[in-house]
């Protein structure tokens, strides 16, 4: 149980007392932690499952104490890299855009960031920290000296009613959207496992225009099925043509306040039918009606635009407890991506040789 007296809500934290306690995950009181208004999906005990079975990852939930006030809580995992204990609030590669805390009113994100470094050092003994929160500024991580990085995306205001999102898209995509209605197009919901494989079957062909391989496996789309499907906080989209072919696929996970453009998918032989326009459309109107405000669309992507969303950045930051850690994450980061064009690269190669008859 939470053993602490929660604070007063307008309560003004100092900081000098500041401190992060660690809380066991399965006794930890997840229904009041998801009570918080500033709770997103990514903070919720399936998404955490989730990272923690695709990247080996051990879950830590803290309870922000000043005295014997409970001014709030920070979710992340623990996990080696670079044979060194890292903690991530997210972390490069983990699909998940963003973390970070969950804080009473007037609790200053600042004051938590530095609470969480020592936690980090002295608690966890972890060599590297990274956290990204939706409700960070710029300045949060600047007295604490944190590196500052960003997540780059793009957002749609759904409290607009449906008639102003549509109308607010570009009308090349207003007229992909009715194409595909007009096209017999149909779009259904779906709850199998199965759906992780045909997503992922779309999602290599999606890679093998541009060269490449899928970033992940489809062991990850699997277990983000497994973990979120049965939660309730995860849109799963199939798109069908009239023939009753599933041509594409889309993953939306939300809860709260916050929709998330996830992933999507569909076999370029059929995009002239529209599916992808119809699954998003589709997507923003389902997370509207349940009452969600944001639709985050999930990353950098131009071809987003269309939509009439608006370019958003989330403070992501940084810091290692020896410098020659910072280097070592970034040049991981640079292998991997060296890693992914060069497998783009074997796969097409291989495919053509595929095609190549065999001599007599």
């Amino acid at each position: 149980m939470l053993s602490a007296t929660p604070a007063d809500p307008f309560h003004h934290a100092t900081g000098k007392r500041m401190k992060f306690h660690r809380i066991d995950i399965k006794s930890a009181d997840w229904k009041r932690l998801d009570a918080f208004t500033d709770r997103t999906v990514f903070q919720t005990r399936e998404w955490l499952q989730f990272v923690a079975e695709s990247q080996r990852a051990q879950p830590v939930l803290a309870e922000l104490r000043e005295k014997n006030d409970v001014l709030g809580y920070f979710t992340g995992l623990t996990v080696s890299k670079f044979g060194m204990k890292v903690l991530g609030s997210s972390f490069p590669g983990w699909t998940t855009p963003y973390i970070g805390f969950n804080l009473n009113p007037n609790v200053s994100r600042a004051l938590a960031l530095a609470a969480l470094e020592k936690f980090a050092w002295d608690d966890l003994k972890c060599l590297h920290l990274e956290v990204s929160d939706p409700n960070f500024s710029a300045g949060d991580g600047e007295a604490a000296a944190f590196k500052l990085e960003y997540y780059a995306s793009y957002r749609t205001d759904l409290s607009r009613s449906e008639e102003e999102l549509f109308n607010s898209m570009e009308s090349a995509c207003r007229r992909c959207i009715r194409k595909a209605e007009k096209s017999g197009l149909k779009i259904e919901e779906a709850h199998d496992l199965a759906f992780a494989d045909e997503y992922f079957e779309q999602l290599k062909d999606v890679f093998a225009k541009q060269s490449l391989v899928p970033t992940y496996s489809v062991e990850r789309v699997r277990s983000l099925v497994r973990h979120l499907e049965p939660s309730g906080n995860i849109l799963l989209l199939r798109a069908r043509d009239p023939e009753g072919k599933c041509i594409a696929t889309g993953i939306y996970p939300g809860f709260n306040q916050i929709a998330e453009f996830w992933g999507n998918a569909s076999f370029r032989a059929y995009q002239g039918l529209r599916p992808n326009e119809a699954c998003h459309w589709y997507a923003m109107r389902y997370w509207k009606q349940r009452g969600v405000a944001i639709f985050d669309w999930g990353g950098e992507g131009a071809y987003k635009e269309k939509y009439g969303c608006q370019p958003h950045r989330v403070p992501w930051f940084t810091k290692s407890r020896y410098q020659i850690v910072g280097a070592l994450r970034n040049e991981a980061r640079n292998l991997f991506a060296r890693k992914q064009k060069f497998l783009g690269w074997l796969q097409g190669n291989r495919s053509a040789a595929e095609r190549v008859p065999a001599e007599e």
